[in-house]
Order: C-alpha cells, then structure tokens, then sequence
C-alpha cells in the first residue's frame, strides 16, 4: 500500500520513512491507554463474572486507535498526555461495549474479536450485554472527572454523547443492519460510516484537544475535518482488508461482509478505486492540518498508519 502514496507532504515522508519512529509513538500512546484503563477498571466489589467480561472486553488485544488520537489531538494543540487521560479512556469504553453489543447474535452474530472469542461466547449473552452496559456508563462517569482546571467538562460530556447515542455510532450501526442485501450509492455508503464509525473518532480527536483547554474555534474545525476524514478512511481499509487480508492476522473472519451481503466500498468502487478513494481522504484528512504546521506530524503518522495497517 506504501507504493500507492503519492503526492504527500514532505513531512508525512518523513515520517514513513522513520516508521520505527512513528511505531513507538504510537505503542507509547497504546501503552498508555491501556494502564490508564486498568486504573478504571480495578474496581472492587461488583460481580466476579460482570468484572472478568468487562475486562476481557477492554484488554483483549484493541488497537486503542481512539485513545491514540485523542492524546495526539492533546499534544497537537500544546496539551499534556495528562489532560487527555480521561478521555483516552471514555472512548476506548464506548469502543469495547459497542464492539459486545455489535457482536450479539442479534446483531452481527460473531464469534471470534481479535483472534478470540467474542465476549457473548466466553460469558454468554446475558453477562455481554450487562458488560456492554455497564463500559457505557462507566465511560461517562470517567469523563465526567476533570484532569485539567479549564477543561470544559459539559462540552466534552456532550461531544461523546452525541457521538455515542442515536445521532452517532448507535445511528450508524441501525443503518448497517438494514442495510444488509441492499443497494447503496456511495454517499449513502459514506453516511452510514460517517455515523457508525466515524463519529466516534471525530469525537476522540474532538475531546482530546478539549481536554487541554487551549483549543480554538478554528484548531477544532480543522482537527474535526481531519478525523472525518480519516475516520471514512478507516472503514475503507477495513472493506480493502476484507477482501485482501487474512483471518490469522485480521483476528476475525476475512471475508465476513461479503457472506452478509453487506454493501461495502469494494464491492461498490471495486478493489482499484477504493484504493484510490483511501488515498484521497488521507491527502484530504493531512491537508486539513496545514494551520498546525510540524506540530501536526503525530497525527498524520497516526493517518498513515491508520490507512497501512494491515488488520
């Protein structure tokens, strides 16, 4: 995929041609989340078989992509890690009880999530879905907590509500299960993304530069731009990787979307043209951060990363 990535900026380059660089910044930032994560988690008390489900939802082997870009959007705008703590794990909640609740019989009916058991098959439905339950809530009650004196909690309460609920992620996942066995346009393919996906990473870009209290107007325009645009790339990889990739390394059936007779990118575009369409909103998403000039270039690591992975 690095062989199609032409007309990039010369910062992004370099930043390719460091990859070793970028990857440990990123396992840093995944790092990170993670023990902050496990801080949230360590409560005492509540029912063994609720916590061990919560847990395995949480640790079992995520890409952490959310809370990565949420401390990026933190640093981009002259934040500390420490601001961003919070709301690294908020959506790294969301994203894990979202993931249990996609996985239900009811729903995309999986079996396996990153090359294990999803959550309903280790614990059974009743115990997932009151894990997903309770990584909602407990979601709001981090965010809720202030990390800096400026931060404008309600602000950032309300960003990943809105996200989350049924004008985000939950809309856009209520468009993909009818969507099953019908045609869409392109347009109508993006929107459920946009909801479904992308949302919830606008929001992790969105809260992270929120969570420093230094944010603009103008700087949340452009790094909102920016996520929008990769987070549609995001799905256009995972519709390329379902065709390309393979079980072992994806840690889920290759192949699974086509089965469903789901529409995707490639079967709408074909292989070439969603390459093509990759690669314009990553140039887009990176272009959008030109007013942040070097202080950019983590989060257009983060972009080429999201767009080179291979699972």
């Amino acid at each position: 995929m690095t062989a199609r990535m032409t007309g990039t900026s010369s910062n992004c380059v370099t930043l390719r041609r460091h990859h070793m660089d970028t990857s440990a910044y990123i396992k840093s930032l995944q790092d990170r989340a993670s023990v902050e994560l496990r801080k949230r988690l360590a409560v005492p008390g509540i029912a063994p078989d609720l916590e061990e489900a919560m847990q395995y939802a949480v640790h079992n082997g995520g890409k952490r992509i959310r809370p990565v870009l949420a401390y990026a959007a933190a640093e981009t705008v002259g934040g500390a890690l420490a601001d961003a703590d919070n709301c690294a794990c908020a959506v790294e909640l969301i994203h894990a009880y979202s993931l249990v609740h996609d996985d239900l019989p009811a729903m995309d009916d999986d079996a396996l999530r990153r090359g294990q058991p999803t959550c309903h098959i280790r614990f059974g439905q009743a115990t997932a879905i009151l894990a997903g339950d309770a990584l909602q809530s407990l979601a709001f009650e981090v965010l809720s907590q202030p990390s800096n004196k400026s931060q404008d909690t309600a602000a950032m309460v309300s960003t990943l509500a809105h996200a989350a609920g049924w004008q985000g992620m939950v809309a856009g996942q209520s468009i993909d299960i009818d969507a099953a066995g019908t045609a869409k346009s392109e347009n109508e393919l993006a929107r459920m993304h946009r909801l479904k996906t992308g949302a919830l990473i606008i929001a992790s870009v969105r809260l992270g530069a929120l969570s420093t209290g230094r944010a603009t107007p103008e700087q949340l325009h452009s790094l909102e731009t920016y996520a929008g645009c990769i987070g549609l790339a995001f799905q256009v990889k995972d519709d390329i990787l379902d065709v390309e990739g393979d079980t072992a390394v994806l840690g889920k059936q290759q192949g699974k979307d086509r089965s469903l007779n789901k529409p995707t990118y490639t079967s709408l575009l074909g292989l070439d043209t969603a390459h093509q369409r990759l690669q314009a909103l990553y140039e887009e998403g990176v272009g959008a951060l030109s007013m942040f000039g070097g202080d950019a270039d983590r989060l257009k690591a983060i972009a080429a990363y999201i767009i080179d992975r291979k699972h």
